[in-house]
């Protein structure tokens, strides 16, 4: 079957499994990156993924990496630094920014970025929506000044209890590890109990990241689709969700 090409039904999709058989998961191209249409993708997981000179593409993975909160792996190092508080964790606060760095990392094997102007804009009208959400890590800089520099972060979009992940970035060791880990202390903390990664990477296997079949997948998502709001908000004392206090010895 020839590719099909979206028109204004937002709810209009073809076969997601022939996408997966003939054209590697390539589901449709076109449409619009309206609000309406993104949740109705993603509720498919289904996720846009193309450069500027393309139209917007339209993918459905399977199998599909994913990361359950509980299963987040922690190492040593990891562990040593976000115990070390020499940074701060904020949520929803510099959203169009993270966005942005994201855009702007270059990661092995991309020649630019999928994160187009359209697409950005886009996701900036998810956020306003209140679907899109960002994780913020900040530093203090080197003078004397006392204020502070964003250097890592990511953003993802929420629907129900899932929270897709969509793109990281760091500038400083463990800066996007330690984002990572505070959405997964939120995501404890209420209930939110699936992360989507999208495609299997050696980091994120390595931080407890496992492929599901695409069938299970969307199960999940079908099943937690309804959540009540939640608090986007981050509190220190979310960390024991995650590393339970150190207590001296009696």
């Amino acid at each position: 079957m020839a590719l099909q090409w979206l028109g204004d039904d937002v709810n209009d999709w073809p076969d997601v499994a022939e996408a997966q058989r003939e054209r590697d998961g390539l589901v449709a191209v076109g449409g619009d990156l309206n609000t309406e249409r993104l949740l109705a993708a993603y509720q498919r997981g289904i996720f846009p993924w193309y450069s500027e000179d393309q139209p917007i593409c339209w993918w459905a993975l399977s199998p599909r990496m994913v990361l359950k909160p509980e299963n987040l792996h922690v190492g040593r190092s990891l562990a040593k630094n976000i115990r070390n508080r020499h940074y701060a964790i904020s949520v929803n606060q510099q959203f169009s920014a993270v966005i942005n760095a994201c855009a702007r990392m270059q990661r092995p094997g991309q020649d630019g970025t999928w994160l187009t102007q359209e697409l950005q804009w886009a996701l900036k009208q998810m956020y306003r929506a209140g679907h899109a959400h960002s994780f913020e890590y900040w530093q203090a800089t080197e003078d004397d000044t006392g204020s502070l520099q964003l250097l890592g972060g990511l953003y993802g979009i929420q629907i129900g209890q899932v929270f897709f992940g969509e793109s990281m970035f760091a500038l400083r060791t463990d800066a996007s590890k330690i984002a990572l880990a505070a959405l997964v202390c939120l995501c404890r903390r209420h209930g939110i109990t699936l992360i989507d990664c999208q495609q299997n990477t050696q980091h994120l296997a390595s931080l407890g990241g496992r492929e599901i079949p695409r069938a299970d997948f969307l199960r999940h998502v079908d099943s937690a689709r309804q959540q009540p709001p939640i608090t986007w908000q981050f509190e220190p004392v979310y960390w024991d969700e995650l590393l339970p206090p150190k207590t001296d010895p009696a």
